[in-house]
Formats: structure tokens, C-alpha cells, sequence
């Protein structure tokens, strides 16, 4: 399934996501290549899209930088597994530069630790905090938490 941008962000997108798949590739896996095509997607569909600005490389990091936080990227238990001086190294920035851009990703589209919405699908069922019990209503009921 391909995620749709709008047409005026079409170039944007994939100038970004090439450097994501081809980072993905070789460094992470298919997982967070397909998460992090979503998160550019859905960045893409902002208004103003902060993804105007800057260069595709600083936003790849950006993008996977916050999808690593919310994803224990740096639990070195966790495959894969990497420091995110390392992912920026890789992508050629310093860490306060894909620090700062994680930031604005996670602010954009709301990503907090354990968002069920930004986790790898594989993490889903060894993160049992993403579900919590939802009391509302006047049942029980378990839902996914954020």
C-alpha cells in the first residue's frame, strides 16, 4: 500500500524516503523502512509541511532518529539495534542537528515513546505497556495506549 501525499509534496517525498529505504537497508531493516515511509508521508500532508526546508538526508535522519526513541532503537538487547550518534554519523550530521530534527518529526506528528501508532510491528507483543485497560464506558476493555 502506498502512502498518498499530496502532489505539490510528491518530490519532497521521495527524495526523503530514498534516503530512508536505502539507510533502512542497510542498517535497520524493512520494518522501519516502511514505518518511516508513513512518518514522511503523513509529514508530507501537514500544513505548512515542515519538510519543505532543509535537506532530504537531514529529515531521513530526523524521521528515523524519532521513530528509533520511540522504538528503543539504542537497547542494545533490541535487533536492530543502534546509538543514535551512529545514525547520524550516517547520515553525515551531528547528533544535536538529528536531534533537533526528531524533535520537530515528533512534535509534527504527535510520536511519544511506546505510541502504538510509531511502533515496529514486530515490537508490538514484546511492549506490553502499549496496553493498558481502558475503564471508561462502564467496561473493561484492553485498548492500545496513547
Amino acid at each position: 500500500m502506498k502512502d498518498s501525499v499530496p502532489k505539490a509534496m510528491a518530490a519532497h517525498y521521495q527524495a526523503v524516503i530514498a534516503v530512508t529505504d536505502a539507510f533502512c537497508r542497510q542498517h535497520l531493516n524493512e520494518e522501519y523502512a516502511a514505518l518511516a515511509r508513513r512518518a514522511v508521508a503523513a509529514l508530507c500532508r501537514k500544513r505548512p509541511s515542515p519538510i519543505v526546508s532543509g535537506h532530504a538526508a537531514t529529515w531521513a535522519c530526523g524521521v528515523l532518529y524519532a521513530l528509533g526513541q520511540a522504538n528503543l532503537l539504542t537497547d542494545k538487547s533490541s535487533r536492530p539495534s543502534m546509538s543514535m550518534q551512529a545514525l547520524c554519523a550516517g547520515f553525515g550530521i551531528g547528533v544535536s542537528t538529528g536531534g533537533n530534527k526528531a524533535k520537530v518529526v515528533r512534535d509534527a506528528l504527535g510520536i511519544k515513546r511506546w505510541d502504538h501508532r510509531w511502533l515496529l510491528p514486530s515490537r508490538l507483543d514484546s511492549m506490553p505497556m502499549v496496553w493498558m485497560v481502558d475503564w471508561s464506558g462502564g467496561g473493561a476493555s484492553a485498548v492500545p495506549a496513547g
